[in-house]
């Protein structure tokens, strides 16, 4: 398979192949089909590449073979911003691809806007019938199916480990992405979870890099603070001030996915980000061998990863209990 990145010139190609031109493209034989596949952050996140590579790979596994069957047009969202996302679903919906793959809430209803007839397979969108991307989990109807991160009560769980890491917490400002409606049902959750567990929250949108920096920075001055970092494209944009912010301001922090504790965050407990690909991957398998969207059902994961930076947990003087490590899939020192 060939992966050619429009934006920024990026290439990604495995075993050695080189991109090939659209003119070129278009003279293949018709036995040759094509995946369209746009992601919600930039060409030079390292985690994302990794993901696009397990995509690849599970596709591989499938039989569809590098520049004999299938030819994957991949683009990167520019960070999440928003036009720039547009624009690029509007080009590769213009491709008439086989499939399309769309990562991240952001991505879903660009592609939307731009095709109701081209499959489409989506991939860390936490909420697809709330936002009206599908009829139902069980039966997605339209051209639209894929995989959840997680649902939504998961978010509870997440005001629990901090306060089972920093008993002393007693306010929590919950990092979100007003914008999406995840970010709006993320907090809902953590909000009514918080009475039981005597935890205060507020919400911190992060719109941009000088609104976290000041609302974090201000939160910090209040006594016996910690963080919750909720699922969105700008917490991943953002993850290193998130990170660096915490570290900063001494407050202890759960985030949503492993990749934010393995550099520098406290805990973890989330989706394996590589599985939702294998996963698209399968569903574009499916699909390209003559299978309808509309009769897949949307997955959700059936299993959570618990990951604790130790490191992190020293520097912030807190003790890890010995009935938190036990349960962790991964300690980090």
């Amino acid at each position: 398979m060939v992966i050619h990145i429009r934006r920024r010139e990026f290439i990604v190609a495995l075993g050695g192949a080189a991109a090939w031109p659209l003119a070129a493209r278009a003279q293949q034989p018709n036995r040759l089909r094509r995946v369209g596949f746009l992601t919600n952050v930039n060409a030079e996140n390292p985690d994302r590449r990794a993901s696009l590579k397990a995509f690849v790979e599970a596709l591989g596994k499938a039989g569809w073979v590098e520049g004999q069957n299938v030819h994957i047009e991949a683009q990167w969202g520019g960070g999440g911003d928003l036009s720039e996302i547009k624009r690029q679903a509007e080009e590769l919906v213009a491709l008439s691809p086989d499939v399309l793959v769309a990562t991240g809430a952001a991505v879903l209803p660009a592609f939307l806007r731009a095709t109701r007839t081209i499959p489409i397979v989506f991939n860390n969108v936490v909420d697809p019938v709330g936002a009206g991307y599908v009829d139902s989990l069980a039966q997605p109807g339209g051209n639209v199916t894929g995989f959840l991160p997680f649902e939504y009560s998961l978010s509870a769980k997440w005001l629990e480990l901090l306060k089972e890491i920093a008993p002393s917490v007693t306010q929590a400002a919950i990092i979100r992405d007003a914008d999406i409606t995840a970010g709006i049902g993320q907090f809902a959750v953590i909000e009514s979870a918080a009475p039981s567990l005597r935890i205060n929250v507020r919400a911190v949108n992060m719109r941009d890099a000088s609104q976290i920096d000041q609302a974090i920075a201000s939160f910090g001055r209040l006594p016996n603070g910690g963080l919750i970092v909720t699922a969105s494209a700008l917490a991943v944009v953002h993850r290193e001030l998130i990170i660096g912010l915490a570290a900063r301001h001494k407050l202890p922090a759960v985030y949503y996915r492993r990749y934010f504790a393995a550099t520098g965050g406290l805990i973890s407990y989330g989706y394996d980000v590589d599985e939702q690909f294998r996963g698209s991957a399968a569903y574009v398998d499916r699909i390209l061998k003559g299978e309808k969207p509309s009769d897949l059902p949307v997955q959700a994961p059936t299993k959570y990863e618990l990951v604790i930076n130790l490191k992190t947990a020293n520097t912030l003087g807190l003790t890890v209990p010995a009935t938190l490590l036990a349960r962790a899939d991964e300690v980090i020192e």
